[in-house]
C-alpha cells in the first residue's frame, strides 16, 4: 500500500508539469517520450521529464528517414524483432528493438552512431553499414528519432551513462 502511495505521490509533479507545458515552439523544449516500456523497465522510478538532446525537427526527420533506411528490418515503430537475443538460422541476430525495451540504450551516443555508419556485422548482426549512404546529421536525426521513443525513466539513465562514458574520454 506504501508502494501505491509513494507511486501516486511521485506521479504528481509530472503529471502536473505536463498539464502547464509551454506549446510554444522552442528548439531546446524537453522532449517527452511516447513509447512503450518493457516489463524490466516498469519498475523504475517515474521521472520528471528530461531535457533531451536533439530537437522536434530532428525527432521529424528521423522518422522519415528511419522508415526509408532501418524500418524494413527495425520494424516501423522500431519494436524489432521479438527474439532479438537468440541467433537465427544465418548464424546471425535479428534487428533489436530501438524503442527503449532492448539493449540500445545502453551504449553511448558515440557507439549507437559509429553501429550505425560502419553496421551491425561486427558485433554479430546483419545491419548494413550506412557511412556511405547517410550523413552524420543524418544519423543524428535517425538516433533522435529512435530516443523519443524512449521513456523518460530510460532516456534519463541513458543521459547519465552517456555523460559519464564522455568524461571518461576526455580525462
Amino acid at each position: 500500500m506504501k508502494q501505491k502511495i509513494f507511486f501516486y505521490i511521485s506521479l504528481a509533479p509530472v503529471l502536473v508539469m505536463s498539464a502547464c507545458s509551454d506549446d510554444s515552439p522552442d528548439k531546446n523544449k524537453t522532449m517527452v517520450a511516447q513509447g512503450p516500456v518493457s516489463a524490466i523497465h516498469k519498475s523504475m522510478q517515474p521521472v520528471a521529464p528530461v531535457k533531451r538532446w536533439y530537437s522536434e525537427e530532428q525527432v521529424v526527420q528521423g522518422n522519415q528517414l528511419f522508415q526509408q533506411n532501418c524500418a524494413q528490418c527495425h520494424k516501423p515503430d522500431a519494436s524489432g524483432d521479438p527474439n532479438w537475443k537468440q541467433v537465427n538460422a544465418e548464424g546471425k541476430l535479428p534487428p533489436p528493438p530501438l524503442n527503449g525495451t532492448a539493449h540500445a540504450w545502453h551504449h553511448p551516443l558515440p557507439l549507437l552512431q559509429q553501429v550505425v555508419r560502419r553496421g551491425g556485422i561486427p558485433m554479430g548482426g546483419s545491419m548494413p553499414a550506412f557511412a556511405d549512404k547517410l550523413t552524420t546529421e543524418q544519423i543524428n536525426d535517425i538516433l533522435a528519432w529512435v530516443q523519443s521513443h524512449w521513456p523518460d525513466a530510460i532516456y534519463a539513465k541513458w543521459a547519465q551513462m552517456n555523460a559519464q562514458a564522455a568524461r571518461r574520454k576526455q580525462g
